[in-house]
């Protein structure tokens, strides 16, 4: 297959996947603020919250505007974008592992990283 064709063919996945990791992640990121979709704080490890100087709601406050930003960056940059979001649910994923709890949470977790991934890499042919 020709570049071209291949670039065509591949081009509306890449957009759905930047779309998807651009927004979700900005999404994410808000609701830290209000809690609608989920309570984030449950997802925190034990350890975690008992080290932090200030409330395990204001570190969430912490993640969703580095959540936000992250969001941000896929939809302006999208090959370093994937490659933080897919290092940030890498991240989750291994601390909710550690606490052995929401460990479902986890493996989604570690294939949005791979799928993640993928789009940088895919951004770096495409863009």
């Amino acid at each position: 297959m020709e570049n071209t064709n291949l670039n065509q063919a591949i081009q509306p996945t890449f957009t759905l996947l930047k779309f998807t990791f651009g927004l979700v992640p900005i999404v994410a990121g808000l609701d830290k603020f209000t809690n609608l979709l989920t309570n984030w704080e449950q997802y925190m490890h034990p350890g975690i919250s008992e080290m932090l100087p200030f409330s395990a709601h204001t570190f969430m406050m912490v993640v969703g505007v580095i959540e936000i930003i992250a969001g941000i960056i896929v939809l302006k940059k999208t090959e370093l974008g994937g490659y933080i979001v897919a290092a940030w649910l890498t991240l989750i994923a291994l601390t909710l592992l550690a606490s052995l709890n929401y460990l479902d949470v986890a493996v989604r977790d570690l294939v949005m990283a791979i799928a993640a991934f993928s789009m940088a890499r895919i951004a770096k042919f495409i863009q």
